[in-house]
């Protein structure tokens, strides 16, 4: 592929020194951007708000590569989770250098854990080279750098090699459920996945992330009076509280196994010994295998009053992204073009999962957390380095351009 301007040398590897340069006298537009996404509240659970967050993510996008978008789709998908309507996702599609080549997918997502009035309390600022605000690292900052790696190759009249496949979804922190037929749909069909999310803490790419699943207990127990005839019941709370006892047990982090009940509900008066109760459980895993023995081991945990009935529900929902082949060969590419700006790009596991995590499931290697430097992701103090924002989009220009 030639280039018609920086970004690219004569055999083909990509020039991320003149990619970055580019980008770096674009640090006070991109740190605009950020500021203009995060102060746009997008709670999972507003459809009306992550919309609007999609809409200025695809004028910002078309705004700053219109070169680069011709011929390039944008459409919008939406879906249902348990009747509630998510979305609308966004999907854009961009032609590659190489028409036949398979897609490259990237995953983003638009919506945030923070509650409308949040950005009253947090508003968006930048301090000291620091940029603060709800939302702002998880992850509006990895949508800003997609739009900026599409920019500055549009700049150099460059195209990635591969066709790209764009997905921000909008409920990414509700556990993707509306948004997974089409993050599946579209993994099948792609060679590998580029997920930016933020990065580890000290700016670490996530080669690993462990599974996710969330199951429900439900205990059935027996009412009765609680003074007259306490005996004649089953106090199904009593008999849950032995459950997730045991359940939590299973609990071993030393094998990258981890077991959290995180919500329990039951009874409906004092004076009633309660009848129903039940418990959400949230598990965590470093392989598949660990996840299928946990959950075995979750359903066959029983009541200790013989006529209680224990009813499991649920399973994974995110599995593991094993840090395999695949994986490695896309960290290493990443590892390399780094050096180039003498930029050791170190790696590591996350305890969370993200929507790599569907993908990997899939057999298609990703490599996550490609997203700034930061930190606080789901907290107040959320933040992220601003000076990292160029240099970050600068190594996805040069991804999208090698892969």
């Amino acid at each position: 592929m030639t280039a018609r301007g920086s970004g690219e040398v004569s055999d083909g590897t990509p020039d991320i020194k003149g990619l970055f340069s580019a980008l770096s006298g674009e640090q006070p537009r991109m740190e605009e951007m950020l500021g203009r996404f995060v102060r746009i509240e997008s709670p999972t659970d507003d459809p009306e708000a992550t919309a609007r967050m999609g809409d200025e993510a695809v004028s910002a996008l078309t705004d700053v590569a219109r070169g680069l978008l011709n011929g390039v789709s944008v459409s919008r998908v939406s879906g249902t989770a348990a009747g509630t309507l998510r979305g609308p996702h966004v999907l854009v599609r961009v032609p590659g250098a190489v028409a036949r080549e398979k897609p490259l997918l990237l995953l983003g997502h638009l919506d945030t854990v923070w509650a409308h009035g949040t950005l009253d309390e947090i508003p968006f600022r930048i301090e000291n080279g620091v940029a603060r605000g709800p939302g702002v690292y998880d992850m509006k900052a990895g949508l800003v750098q997609t739009i900026w790696a599409l920019r500055v190759l549009d700049r150099h009249g460059l195209r990635p090699r591969r066709p790209l496949t764009i997905l921000w979804n909008t409920d990414e922190e509700a556990g993707s459920a509306a948004s997974r037929e089409f993050i599946e749909a579209e993994a099948s069909e792609a060679a590998a996945c580029l997920v930016m999310e933020p990065s580890l803490p000290g700016g670490g790419a996530k080669t690993g992330r462990r599974g996710v699943g969330i199951l429900t207990v439900r205990v059935k127990g027996r009412a009765a009076h609680a003074g007259l005839d306490p005996e004649r019941g089953i106090n199904a709370i009593t008999e849950l509280a032995g459950v997730v006892t045991a359940a939590a047990a299973l609990s071993a982090p030393e094998r990258g196994v981890t077991v959290n009940v995180g919500l329990i509900r039951g009874g409906s008066r004092t004076n009633v010994v309660p009848a129903e109760a039940s418990a959400d459980v949230d598990i965590r895993m470093d392989d598949p295998e660990s996840g299928e023995r946990l959950i075995r081991a979750l359903r066959e945990l029983g009541a200790e009053h013989p006529e209680a009935e224990v009813h499991w529900t649920g399973g994974v929902n995110r599995p593991a992204l094993v840090r395999n082949a695949g994986v490695v060969r896309l960290y290493e590419r990443a590892r390399r073009l780094a050096g180039a700006l003498d930029w050791e790009i170190g790696e590591g596991s996350a305890g969370g999962g993200s929507d790599g995590n569907i993908v990997a499931g899939l057999g298609v290697p990703v490599l996550d957390g490609l997203g700034p430097l930061g930190d606080g992701a789901h907290a107040r103090h959320e933040q992220v380095v601003t000076a990292d924002l160029p240099r970050r989009a600068a190594l996805l220009a040069a991804l999208l351009l090698e892969l």
